[in-house]
């Protein structure tokens, strides 16, 4: 008796890359129209799992470039175009063998696959660093400084001293570890991908805890970006401790 649709749809989507190719020579001859729709649907998550697998390569090319390294760490920061909130950076040093799919710049993720993502890489991880710039800090040196000091705190809270530093775009002062900035870096390195991913999702936690002490801005939705709702309530409100004060000038007196 021929296996139910049900039942040959739960196989081919449970059923690992390995095990595809075996379904398939075991249902192709099956007359039914919505048999060859599910075989269809599974060789297409194949396709797409061997495009992951091809790209996966082609952001480690840094990485093998500098595989005389012992201990690659990419950086990476989130938070310097928002008006209220830190900037945070991320320090990630991934194994040698990294095999996590799906790293890629940050913003390119969903929430939730950045959360996913974000476990799996403390995980696995060979070390994380995380630095922050409060707003204060912020409005005292200027972002791009307030950057930096970030970075080098994020380096600095690692537990294993690297041999080189992945950056995106930037060239860190006053680090004495070799640099190499790589511009639009988080979605060319593996290394910087993940230190993007850890930053982002460490922010955006934060945000939300914010968003819970100080309601009124929506921060738990715009992540201390300037969204219609948010500067709304700037102007209605006037800013709160998180605010940059050097960034709202043109919404509110500060």
């Amino acid at each position: 008796m021929a296996e139910d649709m049900k039942t040959i749809r739960q196989k081919l989507q449970a059923a690992t890359m390995e095990e595809l190719p075996v379904l398939f020579l075991q249902y192709e001859r099956d007359p039914r129209t919505g048999v060859h729709k599910e075989i269809e649907k599974a060789r297409r998550r194949i396709a797409a799992y061997e495009k992951e697998l091809a790209r996966m390569e082609e952001i480690k090319k840094y990485e093998r470039e500098y595989s005389a390294c012992a201990h690659i760490c990419g950086i990476d920061e989130v938070g310097r175009g928002p008006l209220a909130g830190p900037v945070v950076a991320g320090a990630v040093i991934l194994p040698k063998d990294c095999d996590i799919l799906y790293i890629n710049d940050s913003k390119k993720l969903s929430e939730k696959k950045r959360e996913e993502l974000y476990e799996v890489i403390l995980e696995k991880a060979v070390a994380v660093g995380l630095g922050y710039s409060t707003p204060k800090r912020i409005d005292e040196i200027n972002i791009l400084q307030a950057t930096y000091e970030a970075m080098r705190e994020a380096v600095g809270q690692l537990s294993i001293v690297p041999d080189l530093l992945l950056n995106d775009a930037v060239t860190i002062p006053e680090v004495a570890i070799r640099q190499v900035p790589i511009i639009k870096g988080d979605a060319k390195s593996i290394s910087i991908g993940a230190a993007s991913i850890v930053a982002k999702v460490t922010r955006d936690r934060l945000m939300v805890q914010y968003d819970e002490v100080y309601p009124a801005y929506g921060f738990a939705a715009n992540k201390g970006y300037g969204a219609q709702m948010h500067i709304e309530a700037l102007k209605k409100y006037g800013p709160c401790p998180i605010h940059r004060k050097t960034f709202i000038t043109h919404f509110c007196e500060v």
